[in-house]
């Protein structure tokens, strides 16, 4: 049905500028860095150790294989072939199978909910590094349940406080992107990314010295086949879909600065492996600690603000061992809020004609501006919810529950409905009797649609 003619157009699109990944490394790193975020840290091993332990560990690894590495597959394909922002290779990808150019509606969109994610994802990285200079200054001492919770209450109520904090990190991330690919983000990924990996082990061994090493094995591994459900399923389901960065621009993006000769499947799966086993590890950093003092486990904010302090207060050297793993978060989060950045700036300079420096100058500044929003949602709250949420709730639902998942969704149909199996199979370097090609075309084209659907429902409440 579809012959080699649609192979000739694609020598023919060029990015503005044909950068590329100098390694395979390189790729790997980047995308695991910007899909190994704060949610991973803060909510996997609670979602786990609350939900059957073992049992959701093995659901979120059978969701991750039949939803994650299909879809973001999916992402690094479309961006290799179509060589740009994700407006631009969505567009320039169905230039090549005859397709309406409005598929490029799509790639917009994926690059919108990244950067409205960003607008308030610096505020909470800056949260991070309030705590770490906390650690370094010997705050975590001799504290109590109630004082941290008062402490954080206090930083959520003092706008100056994380404008300050905001600003670093909006300048940080802007530092680094102006440099570009090569002498920016994967120069600082190649140091984050290991950096982060030995910080994780450190408290890792750190956390076996507690006496409550096991109570965090058995909390997060053992399984308790009593306790599955179909929501247990769903939370599992959303969280392999939610974790890997899916739809919001990035894979797309780093999928089209990836070369030829790089393997798209074998390093898609090192991506989630190494995914998964941070926010396994994180568990383990984390619940050793809370057990130890006897505190009970939390998600979110609350667990990495309040409980996790207190926990860090009450043992040797906690101030040095707290200001460890603030330091991991920290470079957790800023490898997602450049990553995050990167695209929106791409797709001034490929569609608009931008330079890099004024690209990242006005993307910057308005991200700046726009963080003010969230800040206010906790600073103010009472006087900027006369809608009945927040300017912050307002940009997390529209962009996790709506975009997120209607984008994940078109992006399956239109890579497992529209895309040429000669196509995806020169690209992939698929023979066309691959087994798993045809495990691929079926998860896009049945499972993903009906399982990001669900998410989808589940986002909006409806289940």
């Amino acid at each position: 049905m579809y012959t080699s003619c649609y192979f000739q157009p694609i020598t023919r699109i060029v990015m503005s500028s044909p950068t590329r990944w100098t390694s395979r490394t390189s790729f790997i790193f980047a995308t695991a860095a910007a899909a190994i975020g704060l949610g991973n840290i803060w909510r996997f091993p609670y979602l786990a150790g609350q939900n059957g332990g073992g049992v959701f560990v093995l659901l979120y690894l059978l969701f991750v294989i039949l939803l994650g590495v299909p879809l973001m597959t999916s992402e690094v394909l479309l961006g290799r072939i179509g060589r740009g922002n994700p407006a631009l290779a969505l567009q320039n990808v169905a230039s090549i199978i005859k397709r309406s150019r409005h598929w490029r509606i799509l790639g917009g969109m994926t690059i919108a909910a990244g950067y409205l994610i960003l607008t308030y994802y610096v505020v909470i990285a800056g949260w991070v590094l309030d705590y770490f200079v906390r650690g370094l200054l010997g705050q975590f001492h001799n504290t109590t349940h109630s004082s941290m919770i008062a402490n954080f209450k206090a930083l959520q109520a003092n706008p100056w406080q994380m404008i300050v904090t905001d600003t670093f990190i909006v300048g940080a991330t802007m530092a680094v992107i102006v440099l570009g690919i090569k002498r920016g983000l994967e120069r600082t990924v190649r140091f984050m990314f290991p950096a982060l990996i030995i910080l994780m082990l450190i408290l890792v061994a750190y956390g076996m010295t507690t006496g409550y090493f096991h109570h965090a094995l058995v909390f997060l591994f053992k399984p308790d086949f009593h306790r599955v459900t179909a929501r247990i399923a769903l939370l599992a389901l959303g969280q392999a879909f939610f974790s890997l960065n899916i739809a919001m621009g990035i894979i797309i993006m780093f999928g089209a600065y990836l070369p030829d000769d790089i393997p798209i499947v074998s390093s898609v799966i090192a991506v989630c492996l190494a995914d998964t086993a941070i926010a396994l590890l994180a568990g383990l950093v984390i619940f050793p600690v809370v057990f130890a003092n006897h505190l009970t486990p939390d998600s979110g904010p609350s667990l990495i603000f309040q409980t996790l302090p207190l926990a860090f207060s009450q043992i040797p050297f906690g101030n040095v061992f707290g200001a460890l793993f603030f330091l991991l978060l920290l470079f957790a989060a800023f490898t997602s809020t450049i990553s995050l950045l990167e695209p929106a700036v791409a797709w001034l300079i490929e569609n608009h004609h931008f330079s890099r420096n004024k690209a990242v100058a006005l993307l910057g500044f308005i991200c700046w501006v726009l963080s003010f929003g969230t800040i206010l949602s906790f600073s103010h709250a009472p006087h900027f919810n006369h809608l009945g949420f927040t300017f912050f709730q307002g940009i997390d639902f529209l962009t996790s529950d709506i975009m997120l998942p209607l984008s994940g969704l078109l992006i399956a149909v239109f890579s497992g409905w529209l895309l040429p199996t000669t196509l995806i199979q020169k690209t992939l370097g698929w023979n066309p009797h691959n087994f798993w090609f045809w495990c691929w075309r079926w998860s896009k084209r049945y499972f993903a649609p009906i399982a990001i659907g669900l998410i989808l429902l589940m986002s909006l409440r409806i289940l």
